[in-house]
């Protein structure tokens, strides 16, 4: 079932609009995917019945999210597929070098520097990884506290892990999901170390001179 609703092209389009993490009408959905609204009405009611979707009302409008972080990890392991079989669908241009160094997978960081950070947080021993699973060690708490002031304490969530292995869809490596890999990603914009496109539907993160010296000094390259 969930690959069938994945599956249909408008339900797609509207699916990766929502992997910025922000909550969009169903008008806005309706121009990503290139359909009416009453169409886009339709597969909207579809992916919230199987679960992919959720609505939050806000006056006379209604907002649409993706229902949790699983399913961005689905959908951009996904993304990973379409790319080897040769069926992105990917908008072209100046930004797509931009979209693969580093962007938004929903609320952590994608794109070879979130590849990167999850590389070099293993070689320092900071995580532990096998698989999919993924453990914060002794040294990574400590790390977390005094470089970026996270207390991973705080980060514990009923129904998410801390931390999570997410497969990037343009590195075809893991990068850090979880409530771990969120907080890090809003750590790196509360110092203005980055900063997201402003562009309607960008999933693109800019990173600033100073920002990029400071990640790459905590998380230099792990080759």
């Amino acid at each position: 079932m969930i690959a069938a609703l994945v599956g249909d092209p408008a339900r797609a389009n509207m699916l990766m609009a929502l992997m910025t993490g922000r909550a969009l009408t169903a008008s806005e959905l309706a121009v990503e995917a290139g359909i009416t609204p009453q169409t886009a009405s339709s597969h909207l009611s579809k992916l919230e019945a199987g679960g992919l979707l959720e609505q939050e009302k806000q006056g006379r409008h209604r907002y649409y999210r993706l229902s949790d972080p699983d399913v961005a990890g689905l959908l951009e392991g996904l993304e990973g597929v379409a790319a080897r079989a040769g069926h992105m669908r990917v908008r072209t241009g100046p930004k797509d070098p931009a979209l693969r160094h580093a962007r938004i997978c929903y609320d952590h960081l994608a794109g070879d520097l979130g590849v990167q950070m999850l590389d070099s947080m293993k070689k320092q021993r900071l995580l532990r990884q096998s698989k999919q699973a993924i453990e914060l060690t002794v040294e990574g708490k400590r790390f977390l506290a005094d470089s970026l002031q996270i207390s991973a304490e705080t980060l514990t969530h009923p129904r998410r892990p801390l931390c999570k292995a997410c497969l990037d869809w343009s590195e075809r490596r893991h990068h850090l999901a979880g409530t771990l890999g969120a907080a890090m990603m809003t750590r790196f914009t509360e110092l203005k170390w980055a900063a997201r496109d402003t562009t309607p539907g960008s999933r693109v993160v800019n990173f600033s001179r100073t920002g990029e010296k400071r990640f790459a000094a905590l998380f230099g390259d792990a080759e």
